[in-house]
């Protein structure tokens, strides 16, 4: 399974998100970025890749852990950027930051420990991302459109464990299908 922990937003969140996307739709050269749907939006914690079957019960476990120790944290959505000269185009996080670090560090240390092939670590930067491109894409304008959006706070209170499966049917504009896995609360109390 290609596996990967991330924060969902709640629906409200995406709904004006989903206001924000549809304004960014409408400025010049946005039909040359490949867009990404409601269902896809997630702050990736930490990206598992292909996991054998057999290590998942222990990286579903080590995640509750992971999430048993970290609280409940506030968060919204806010500003935006984008990464590799607009082949990334997202929307950033605002808020207790620092304990999504925290979570995402748990996260990462919880592949490893169950043994998955985490690959080189890098410094976590919380980012939703809303478009793509595959050739390096000028997006300022879209950047510059999203320094002005905030959405309204969440408390975030669940670590998800995604299964994500990638386009195979060849037709252009198709999303990679998501689904979770495993929904693990945050805090003592969960």
């Amino acid at each position: 399974m290609r596996l990967f922990a991330a924060v969902l937003p709640p629906d409200a969140v995406n709904r004006e998100l989903d206001a924000e996307v549809a304004a960014l739709k409408r400025l010049p050269g946005a039909d040359g970025l490949r867009w990404t749907d409601r269902p896809g939006w997630h702050f990736t914690l930490a990206f598992y890749g292909e996991v054998d079957d057999g290590l998942v019960p222990d990286l579903s476990e080590r995640l509750e852990r992971a999430a048993h120790r970290t609280e409940p944290f506030r968060l919204a959505l806010r500003d935006g950027g984008q990464f590799g000269r607009g082949r990334a185009l997202w929307v950033g996080a605002d808020g207790d930051v620092p304990a999504m670090r925290l979570l995402a560090g748990r996260a990462e240390a919880a592949g490893r420990k169950a043994g998955v092939s985490m690959g080189d670590h890098r410094r976590y930067k919380a980012h939703l991302t809303v478009a793509r491109s595959r050739d390096a894409v000028d997006v300022r304008a879209y950047v510059d459109a999203l320094h002005a959006f905030t959405s309204r706070a969440w408390t975030v209170s669940e670590l998800v464990l995604m299964r994500s499966s990638l386009p195979r049917s060849g037709v252009a504009g198709e999303q990679p299908r998501y689904e979770a896995v495993a929904r693990r609360a945050l805090g003592a109390g969960g």
